[in-house]
């Protein structure tokens, strides 16, 4: 191997030796992570570690400003497996037509419902498909629902009033009362209230009551008048 042969062939190990040691460095630098918020929100999946939020707001309470217009946007998400209309075909998911207030994981014309969905019982109503639309996995453990729930109440309200109109009109329920806050006398007392009201109830609490009932202990001094004068006349 003559002088040039052996130029070029250090030429080349010199360049991929530079060229792994820059890959190396790199790769230290500019390492691919899985960001901790994802950029992008997937509709109709739940968030990892949902559901220790605020608390849930009743379906009864969103009804009746709920949009049957806006409902029927949101049953879009639901037309790849599910048929509305009166006399509709079952799909992958039974046609929906009248399905409230019906009997849940009956009819339907012979849909094979999941043992899961059977064993819950009941009818479908306000507060039953709520649930269900929230999470069907949680509704019917083992459901063959694939569907991951929608998470916007709202949206459900919306949707859920727009399943009522066809064909089944059920008279909306009657929204939950406020609940009247506790008068200021009512309000329960807290430990040290309680204690102090115990102490003001209790007549022994009078310095009088103290001293008339308090049992003097063996061998302690006499109060009594009459022993304090004949004790003040004895030589000392």
């Amino acid at each position: 191997m003559d002088l040039k042969t052996n130029t070029i062939a250090g030429w080349v190990l010199g360049a991929a030796g530079t060229a792994l040691g820059l890959s190396i460095v790199g790769g230290m630098i500019f390492h691919e992570e899985r960001p901790e918020k994802m950029g992008y929100a997937i509709e109709g999946v739940e968030a990892e570690g949902a559901g220790g939020g605020a608390a849930e707001v009743p379906i009864a309470s969103l009804l009746p400003t709920a949009d049957a217009a806006k409902g029927a946007e949101v049953f879009k998400k639901c037309a790849a497996c599910h048929t509305i209309n009166q006399g509709g075909a079952n799909g992958i998911g039974p046609n929906l037509y009248a399905t409230m207030g019906e009997a849940i994981a009956q009819g339907k014309a012979g849909f094979a419902f999941s043992d899961a969905l059977k064993a819950v019982g009941g009818k479908w109503d306000w507060d039953k498909m709520n649930a269900w639309l929230t999470s069907p996995r949680k509704f019917a453990p083992g459901t063959k629902m694939t569907f991951a729930g929608l998470s916007n109440p709202q949206d459900r309200a919306n949707v859920i009033l727009y399943l009522n109109q066809q064909g089944s009109n059920l008279p909306l329920p009657a929204a939950p009362a406020a609940k009247a806050e506790p008068a200021a006398g009512d309000a329960p007392a807290n430990g040290a209230d309680a204690a102090v009201n115990k102490v003001e109830e209790d007549v022994r609490g009078d310095t009088g009551s103290i001293a008339n009932t308090g049992t003097p202990a063996k061998g302690a001094p006499s109060v009594d008048p009459q022993a304090a004068v004949e004790g003040a006349k004895a030589p000392r």
